[in-house]
């Protein structure tokens, strides 16, 4: 999650919090994990065509002076500006297997933050709510693989070291039951704005300590326990153009309101999609009313910072209220809840008739505590990039 520090709020009237019961895996069609678990490229904005997944892996890292063979020996830990890949068209990401190990997850840190801004005042577009009351979050039911399936760690490299967020399996419009479709935040993919490019070795842990263990008890456990469906690795990656370019100078340059990203993953060791192997994935909804007119909201993941330990899976329910950092972006949903840095990338749920939906990700936090978590709106623009990735990426 990242830190932001309001300084000045525009005040309006809260509306009341309704109470709705929420899981993560809601409706029949949205889980068959009742059972023993088997063990962007970004577009940039306004863009209608996408480089296609390179077939060989090899020439494209020949394309920007890397070679193979140097990046799997240590050649992937080069920050230079020059090797910082940036462009949307630029992501390579080869497995390095046995990569992910229990101690190199322990080290992960979600790369949090702090900026100082103001929240927006003016049109409807620039509202904010007043700030909401703090929910506590709920550790989700276990053991995760069966009520909450979808749900994983992400895990990446950056120049200050492993970093950690969270994603959620998403359906796959032109892949029914074979979706490779995990929907995160952007800053849990790429640095954006000025500050550089594409983060490494990204992968996926859907489910991630299945049981709900405390790390001491995770000491020894087997890999089995602590990936219960492998890992699966991105080897193509989209997030907006809004992201890669930072164009809300507001924000320090840093575009929040557009911090959503799709990751299309494999297997790290060949087999099945990621669907069929966890048995659930959650639909996308970009319609979803705003703030002022949906229900209850429900954000999942893996918080790692104090008090939280970054194993196991939390969740936390509210009303979403406004807000807005400014005039020119949509309005960003926020709720109340405790969850720290780790949660980003986290899935935000709601439920539609007796489906359950995505609708947002956890992008940013209060500065110096906790108590309250924010994501951008998923509209249209966020809808075409999920689309191109289905069309030309999601094949498995």
């Amino acid at each position: 999650m990242r830190s932001i520090r309001p300084t000045a709020l525009r005040l309006v009237a809260v509306g009341l919090v309704s109470a709705l019961a929420l899981t993560a895996c809601g409706g029949k069609d949205d889980s068959k994990a009742n059972g023993k678990p088997d063990t962007s490229q970004g577009a940039d904005k306004g863009s209608d065509e996408l480089p296609e997944i390179p077939a060989d892996l090899t020439d494209r890292l020949k394309e920007h002076g890397i070679d193979l063979d140097e990046w799997e020996k240590g050649g992937w830990k080069n920050w230079d500006k020059d090797k910082w890949l940036r462009e949307a068209g630029d992501f390579v990401n080869p497995v390095i297997e046995d990569h992910w190990k229990r101690d190199r997850m322990d080290k992960a840190k979600d790369p949090v933050e702090t900026i100082d801004t103001k929240a927006a005042s003016g049109s409807d577009a620039g509202v904010t709510d007043p700030e909401p009351a703090p929910v506590e979050a709920q550790e989700e039911k276990k053991p995760y693989w069966k009520h909450a399936a979808p749900v994983g760690k992400i895990f990446f490299e950056t120049p200050e070291g492993p970093a950690v967020c969270s994603g959620t399996i998403v359906k796959d419009p032109n892949n029914p039951g074979k979706s490779n479709l995990v929907w995160t935040a952007g800053h849990c993919v790429h640095a954006g704005g000025a500050e550089g490019g594409w983060y490494r070795n990204i992968a996926f842990i859907p489910a991630y300590n299945r049981e709900g263990k405390s790390p001491e008890q995770l000491q020894g456990a087997p890999a089995e326990e602590v990936a219960p469906y492998g890992q699966f690795w991105a080897d193509w990656v989209s997030t907006s153009g809004e992201w890669i370019e930072g164009t809300t100078a507001e924000t320090s340059g840093a575009s929040y309101e557009y911090d959503y990203a799709v990751m299309h993953v494999k297997p790290e060791n060949g087999g099945k999609s990621l669907e069929e192997t966890v048995g659930a994935a959650l639909p996308v909804d970009f319609g979803a009313p705003s703030a002022t007119e949906i229900g209850t909201m429900g954000a999942w993941g893996y918080p790692q910072a104090p008090p939280f330990n970054g194993v196991q899976m939390y969740k936390c329910l509210d009303k979403p209220v406004r807000l807005s950092l400014t005039q020119s972006a949509p309005t960003m949903f926020r709720i109340g809840c405790t969850m720290t840095a780790g949660s980003s990338g986290g899935g935000w749920f709601h439920v539609k008739g007796k489906k359950t939906y995505l609708v947002s990700n956890t992008s940013i936090g209060p500065a110096g505590g906790s108590g309250w978590l924010a994501g951008p709106q998923l509209g249209s623009g966020a809808e075409e990039l999920f689309l191109q990735m289905s069309e030309k990426y999601g094949k498995s």
